[in-house]
């Protein structure tokens, strides 16, 4: 049986992004790896979503959403104890965002924070027959700062592992979802770098970002930052509209990507970069020379890109076709 599914474990989240004349919000949905999902789907690839949401109408907004896009959400939770986040998203002249802080929530914790080992457990067997037909697990570090959550996707990847599922993993470091945890607010900076490098052990494939990189390796070369975890990942490094630096497959280089000057809205970009890439490591298989190191560097790129033409993360995201239509429009 040839494996073509990815499971994206996380957060589902609601991006409340300012307006452009800073007058009031709009609302999207948002989350990494729901962006990741979605994002696949569009791809033609097949996902399935692992994540908490609570039992709002945030959440019901999201199973919709899942549900148009036909990701699998047969491990999804609902919590009546617990609200999905909403996110605040300022951006500044640019377009690039930032995290400003959380909407209150009327229950004690958000819903991302209580994804639970036990409901995972109960759904054993069915778990087990999805990993049977899935080639890569990808997930990132925000659940690390709740125990609950932390403890719950240390064993999906224990369980993965069983079954030679590839770990995916996005850095995505948003010091904000710690500084305001339900539970770890007060574990200190150097901590919770610990705790995230540990968990970067697991990865097959690292994505982050440029200051990322400097941040928790002070180094930006991805070979020498794959040495220093004991799986020796294969990594990638984005730096916005700059080159993106790779070490695959043994070889590394630098590839550009495509810019645009109409650069509306950058939320969701790298999750639509980083689903770009797993749909053509799956559909083309695993690249073995540079050429092919840079199609999938390309065909990532311009999802990323066409991504931020427009508002919202999801909302954007392009289809299989558009992608492949504007990398025509490159070479034409």
């Amino acid at each position: 049986m040839k494996k073509k599914k990815v499971i994206c474990i996380g957060e589902a989240l609601i991006d409340r992004i300012r307006n452009k004349s800073n007058q009031g919000f709009t609302d999207f949905l948002g989350g990494a790896p729901a962006n990741v999902a979605c994002a696949l789907r569009k791809l033609k690839i097949d996902s399935i979503f692992i994540g908490s949401l609570g039992n709002d109408d945030y959440g019901k907004k999201f199973i919709t959403q899942f549900n148009e896009l036909d990701v699998n959400l047969d491990f999804l939770q609902l919590d009546n104890d617990s609200s999905t986040r909403v996110v605040n998203v300022d951006r500044d002249q640019f377009g690039d965002r930032f995290f400003s802080g959380f909407e209150e929530s009327s229950h004690s914790c958000f819903a991302d924070e209580v994804l639970s080992k036990k409901l995972i457990e109960k759904e054993i067997l069915n778990l087990e027959k999805s990993f049977l037909e899935t080639k890569y697990l990808v997930t990132g570090t925000i659940l690390l700062s709740s125990p609950i959550s932390a403890e719950t996707i240390f064993f999906l990847l224990e369980q993965a592992k069983k079954f030679e599922v590839k770990i995916v993993i996005d850095l995505n470091w948003r010091e904000v979802f710690w500084d305001h945890s339900s539970f770890s607010s007060e574990i200190s900076k150097a901590a919770r770098v610990n705790l995230i490098k540990k968990f970067l052990n697991h990865a097959n494939v690292l994505k982050l970002a440029k200051e990322e990189a400097t941040l928790f390796f002070e180094d930006e070369n991805p070979l020498l930052i794959s040495q220093q975890l004991s799986n020796r990942p294969d990594v990638i490094i984005t730096d916005g509209k700059n080159p993106v630096a790779w070490y695959i497959n043994g070889l590394q280089g630098i590839t550009e990507t495509p810019t645009s000057q109409k650069i509306v809205d950058t939320t969701g970009a790298g999750d639509a970069f980083l689903a770009g890439l797993i749909s053509k490591l799956i559909s083309s298989g695993y690249p073995s020379n540079e050429l092919e190191i840079e199609d999938c560097i390309k065909f990532a790129g311009v999802c990323g890109l066409l991504t931020c033409l427009g508002e919202g993360a999801i909302e954007q995201q392009p289809y299989y076709e558009k992608v492949n239509k504007f990398l025509g429009s490159l070479i034409s």
